[in-house]
């Protein structure tokens, strides 16, 4: 059902937290629907300097979140906008049927953190 590198990261999740000062935060999902995500992003010079997200949801939704910071950390506020779905699914060695829409949204909510921040500075 899940693959290992998906357990991997759910039972020892990356980056994992709040950032008090975050430039920018995106929050996507229903808490009565089940799954909820919320990315913070530090910017330092057009570069995610720190990417960290908690999550209220199922293994899928945590590892998903998990692998999602650590593919935008290093990266430019473009190149993390650009991560698919897709792309996290691989990294994850795939993700159950009905595991992709429901609780695959962290890109998503990354990007939402990203939009916050370019809001904020008029960027």
């Amino acid at each position: 059902m899940y693959s290992r590198k998906l357990l991997e990261e759910f039972t020892d999740p990356k980056n994992v937290g709040v950032i008090e000062d975050a430039d920018g935060v995106g929050q996507l999902g229903n808490p009565a629907d089940g799954d909820v995500i919320t990315i913070y992003i530090k910017v330092k010079d057009g570069v995610l300097a720190d990417v960290k997200f908690k999550t209220f949801g199922c293994a899928a939704a945590i590892a998903t979140s998990s692998m999602v910071t650590q593919m935008a950390k290093g990266r430019t506020l473009e190149e993390a906008r650009r991560i698919t779905k897709e792309e996290v699914a691989e990294a994850l060695g795939g993700l159950p049927p009905g595991k992709m829409d429901c609780s695959n949204f962290a890109p998503d909510t990354l990007r939402m953190a990203i939009e916050d921040y370019q809001n904020k500075h008029k960027i």
